[in-house]
């Protein structure tokens, strides 16, 4: 089998917190729909399209979701599962949703938050990670940035330093 890969992607701008709205409610801003729908593009032209989406059941999320895929060539094709957990998520929580995968997954995206999609991505770099890579996600990643990794091994083996950290992208990049 071809390596697996793993996408973890911060959500798009949202809007800013505002008393009245609970935090899990706040949607995009127009700036993040405009960065949600480059990211679908991006993906497309780099063929990262998922197998399987993961994503937070927060409002920015699933829009994020909902943007970026309407530019993939066949959203339908995408396995989506809205995953609560993935709004509070810590590394291990996401590290259990991608150990419980089915083996026949290529490509898994997590649609997530910060500060859990760079530590995740962080925790699981091992040998032949891009330097520049591995130092943006050891200090964070801005809204609509995605990081990519890529392992042989079978998901329910992924664990600290066991994949490569290939890159890490947002529009405009």
């Amino acid at each position: 089998m071809t390596a697996r890969r793993l996408v973890l992607l911060r959500h798009a701008k949202a809007e800013p917190a505002r008393g009245e709205v609970p935090d899990d409610m706040r949607p995009l801003a127009l700036r993040g729909r405009s960065q949600a729908g480059a990211v679908g593009k991006a993906f497309s032209a780099a063929a990262l399209v998922p197998d399987v989406a993961l994503v937070s059941t927060a409002l920015r999320t699933r829009q994020t979701w909902e943007l970026l895929s309407s530019r993939l060539p066949d959203p339908s094709r995408v396995l989506l599962r809205l995953r609560p957990e993935i709004y509070e998520a810590s590394v291990a929580d996401v590290l259990a949703l991608v150990r419980g995968l089915d083996p026949q997954v290529g490509t898994v995206l997590v649609v997530g938050h910060e500060p859990t999609m760079a530590a995740t991505a962080a925790h699981l770099a091992g040998p032949g990670s891009d330097d520049a890579a591995l130092a943006q996600v050891r200090v964070g990643v801005p809204t609509a940035t995605w990081s990519l990794l890529e392992s042989d091994a079978e998901w329910a083996d992924w664990g600290r330093g066991g994949a490569r950290l290939a890159e890490v992208s947002r529009p405009g990049d």
